[in-house]
């Protein structure tokens, strides 16, 4: 349904979760794909983020991009899956590392750094890490990937708003059912 239109997409969404504090907590993230010919959205982030600790208060969240040229906007809620390097199970451990190889080694560098969202004590600009190419994800490593339930479509151009719902049928597939709404 939506997977064509972004996975050609140079724009980054937005993510947007419930803390454990009851505040909603909005941040930008680097769309890294879909998972292996599904409809779930990956995303790389460090696990010492705050948003760590928000997914595991609340695991649902809301992924949202609007597309200036197009005047399309995609609201995708669903449940994010945590994978770091303590996850038991096998294939998600092999997800990861798929994903961490995909990225560019310079963004690969980011996880060695000092612990995002602390305060600096230090004006010195950080050393330089060294990290051997050919090794596995770093423990800061996480993939998130988003299960989508629903998503919300709006064309500003068109002043169309379509809404499409996930359900299982009998077999236990996904199935999204449409719906035009007022927009």
């Amino acid at each position: 349904m939506y997977q064509n239109y972004l996975s050609v997409c140079q724009d980054q969404p937005s993510e947007a979760s419930v803390g454990a504090n009851g505040k909603p907590a909005n941040r930008t993230v680097v769309f890294r794909g879909f998972q292996d010919e599904t409809d779930k959205i990956q995303i790389n982030t460090d696990c010492r983020t705050r948003k760590i600790e928000d997914l595991k208060h609340c695991p649902f969240a809301e992924i949202c991009w609007y597309f200036i040229d197009s005047w399309e906007q995609f609201r995708i809620n669903g449940r994010i899956d945590i994978i770091d390097g303590s996850n038991s199970d096998t294939i998600k451990l092999q997800q990861r590392e798929k994903s961490w190889f995909a990225s560019s080694f310079k963004s690969r560098l980011q996880y060695l750094g000092p612990d995002p969202g602390i305060p600096s004590i230090t004006e010195e600009v950080p050393k330089d890490f060294s990290l051997d190419p050919s090794a596995g994800p770093v423990d800061a490593f996480c993939l998130l990937v988003l299960d989508p339930d629903q998503v919300d479509y709006l064309n500003l151009k068109t002043n169309t708003r379509l809404t499409y719902r996930c359900h299982r049928n009998l077999n236990e597939e996904k199935c999204w059912t449409p719906e035009k709404i007022n927009p």
